[in-house]
């Protein structure tokens, strides 16, 4: 399998969990993207340490702060973005930040709802919107027809948890606010997939697995994937993407996950 050759990627909710496993990965790759964007709400508080350490020691990881439920730090971030990337676009954007709250159904409120839906769902719409410009220079200035995850891309974390589908974890977990944001997050891709492939982009959402995260471990059980395996195997997955994948919902090892 070809190795994922980008020039340069954004990772957002870079500080811990799937995020931090992107950027690890990609810095460890024998040809590193040109610039890594590792993004996240505190880049000099506490939690943001792992980050801190590894752009001490690879000057090509740029770490910016972002809260993806914040249209102006959103703006404010594409800006900088553009700065760091001078005339050349941004070839892989993946929205990796997400939350959940564990609840049972019938303690959902309209604040878990609208505050897990803002930052599932609405956190990667807008940034599509700021970081597009950014995107189609990039797809622009790729050599050849056709789409795929070196050229430009969107890749959006999605969930198992959002498949209509498949009722995957509901005895252990029901999180109804995030299942739901899920399930609007793959409708989401779908559109920007449509939107977006006259200009050279193509998006999917990914299934990572169910990961030993922090969000994965939420329900008090140990989940049987490590973060290791499951960006190892996205960026295998990723790598591997063309233009009939665009709008697909796959999981980490690649398979189609029903809608």
């Amino acid at each position: 399998m070809a190795e994922l050759c980008v020039g340069s990627v954004l990772v957002t909710g870079a500080s811990r969990g799937l995020g931090l496993g992107f950027v690890q990965h990609f810095l460890k790759m024998p040809n590193p993207p040109q610039w890594i964007f590792a993004t996240c709400r505190d880049p000099n508080g506490q939690r943001a340490q792992d980050l801190q350490n590894l752009a001490s020691k690879h000057p090509n990881l740029v770490i910016i702060a972002l809260e993806v439920d914040n249209p102006a730090s959103i703006k404010a971030a594409a800006a900088k973005v553009g700065e760091h990337l001078g005339g050349s676009g941004l070839n892989l954007l993946i929205n990796s930040a997400g939350m959940v709250k564990p609840k049972m159904l019938e303690a959902e409120t309209l604040e878990d709802m609208t505050e897990t839906y803002t930052t599932n769902t609405v956190g990667p719409l807008l940034m599509g919107q700021a970081f597009l410009p950014l995107l189609k220079k990039a797809a622009q200035g790729s050599p050849g027809s056709g789409l795929s995850c070196s050229k430009a891309a969107i890749v959006n974390m999605s969930s198992i948890g959002g498949s209509i589908a498949s009722s995957f974890g509901w005895e252990l977990m029901q999180v109804t606010s995030y299942r739901c944001s899920k399930a609007a997050l793959n409708m989401l891709s779908k559109c920007q997939s449509l939107a977006y492939k006259e200009h050279g982009i193509l998006c999917v959402a990914l299934h990572p697995g169910w990961v030993q995260t922090d969000l994965g471990s939420s329900a008090g059980h140990v989940p049987p994937v490590t973060v290791d395996d499951s960006v190892q195997g996205m960026l295998k997955v990723l790598s591997s993407l063309s233009e009939k994948d665009t709008g697909a919902f796959l999981d980490w090892e690649g398979n189609t996950i029903p809608w």
